[in-house]
């Protein structure tokens, strides 16, 4: 008996329910695929929110530096550090900070002003090219400061208005000088949109009367598919006991463990959809099994095996499965991928929402990766094997007298 031809057949004799079975699966599976892209897509912005906009791979402090960022607590040897570092394949930039108040003619509001390194920095973070109006810092114009996008509204300035700052010096003198809004940035953090100035790091020490030090060390692998944790511990073994060296995980621990369960949440999803796929499978193969429970006693009357029936059962599922699988496949992937290029627009329900105090992208990108298509696939042939266990039982167990006779 050949099962693949008689399966066929069957699945081709009833091909209106074969063809609402299988559409319900094709059009399950393609939500997945799409559902589990826009989480892997999900999942590669936020950490790119966290790691290329602003913390990068792992960050070096004085101990006690985060809880109390003192303008005192400076990382004094940080050129050396940053050369060893450079050699180590790590690409390495130092940061300068100080806290005041910045004024408008409209508003006033405390800030954290950031001094970073014109040339190093673009080759560690992204944020250069998170500006949402106007551009970045250049060397040409000493004066210029980017700003975060809700101090600009708190601050009721654009770009070319003059800013005011008032801080302190490292002296301890008062600190004052005026800048110019050379550019506004994209949501990127609640420390940054509220309150976060960007300036050279030349024009911050000159303000702060800082000769030589920095407060942060920033460092990107170079080689991103190295581990992580390795190069934090090469990285503490260079930097001596009396600095603190935490990689983004370790600076981030809501972030990192929302991302760890972000495939769980996925995995959820899927049984919850494919629960009711798999109610539907059922139900199909049931009437079908009913309608022929002559036929079935026919065929076990001439000598067909319970295991038989039961691997014919399968066949019919599985070719049904097949067919919505490659549906799927075609229709999902090709959804994903448009996703992936032009994003889902969000501004009107996310602009400005961080969690953690990371700012969600607005523009909601897919990644159409193999795990993406693998597993909704996957999990379909599955639960359709478990909805036919009862039908394929019943078929295996029914006597071929009464079933022969059976109304």
């Amino acid at each position: 008996m050949n099962l693949f031809t008689l399966a066929a057949r069957n699945v081709y004799r009833h091909r209106h329910r074969s063809l609402v079975t299988t559409l319900a699966m094709a059009f399950a599976c393609t939500m997945m695929i799409v559902f589990a892209a826009l989480m892997e897509g999900f999942a590669i912005g936020s950490e790119r929110n966290v790691v290329s906009m602003n913390t990068g791979d792992i960050q070096i402090h004085q101990l006690g530096y985060r809880d109390d960022p003192d303008i005192y607590s400076l990382i004094t040897d940080s050129s050396v550090l940053l050369s060893s570092f450079r050699i180590a394949d790590f690409f390495a930039t130092e940061r300068l900070f100080a806290y005041g108040l910045m004024a408008s003619d409209l508003g006033s509001s405390g800030v954290q002003l950031r001094g970073v390194d014109l040339e190093s920095e673009p080759t560690v973070t992204d944020i250069d090219q998170h500006v949402m109006a106007g551009q970045w810092l250049s060397g040409n114009e000493p004066q210029g400061v980017v700003i975060g996008k809700k101090l600009s509204k708190l601050l009721d300035v654009e770009l070319g208005d003059e800013l005011i700052f008032v801080g302190q010096t490292a002296d301890g003198y008062m600190a004052n000088d005026r800048f110019q809004v050379k550019g506004i940035l994209k949501s990127v953090s609640a420390g940054i949109d509220n309150g976060g100035v960007f300036m050279s790091n030349t024009m911050l020490r000159e303000l702060i009367s800082l000769p030589a030090g920095a407060h942060e060390i920033v460092l990107m692998r170079q080689d991103r598919s190295t581990d992580l944790l390795e190069a934090t511990r090469v990285v503490k073994e260079k930097s001596g006991a009396d600095l603190e060296v935490m990689n983004w995980q370790q600076l981030m621990p809501i972030i990192n463990r929302f991302l760890e369960t972000a495939d769980l949440q996925t995995l959820i999803m899927m049984i919850f959809t494919y629960i009711a796929v798999g109610s539907v499978v059922l139900n199909a193969m049931l009437m079908s099994v009913f309608e022929r429970i002559h036929e079935f006693g026919i065929m076990k009357a001439i000598g067909v095996k319970p295991w038989q029936l039961i691997r014919l059962i399968y066949c019919e599922m599985l070719i049904q499965t097949c067919l919505a699988v490659v549906l799927a496949l075609l229709f999902g992937s090709g959804l994903a991928w448009l996703i992936q290029e032009h994003g889902i627009d969000m501004s009107s329900l996310a602009d400005g929402i961080s969690f953690a105090g990371i700012a969600f992208d607005p523009i909601w990108y897919a990644a159409l990766t193999a795990d993406a298509l693998i597993r909704p696939t996957f999990f379909l042939f599955v639960i359709a094997a478990i909805a036919v266990i009862y039908p394929a039982i019943k078929v295996a167990v029914l006597h071929p007298v009464e079933a022969i006779h059976h109304q």
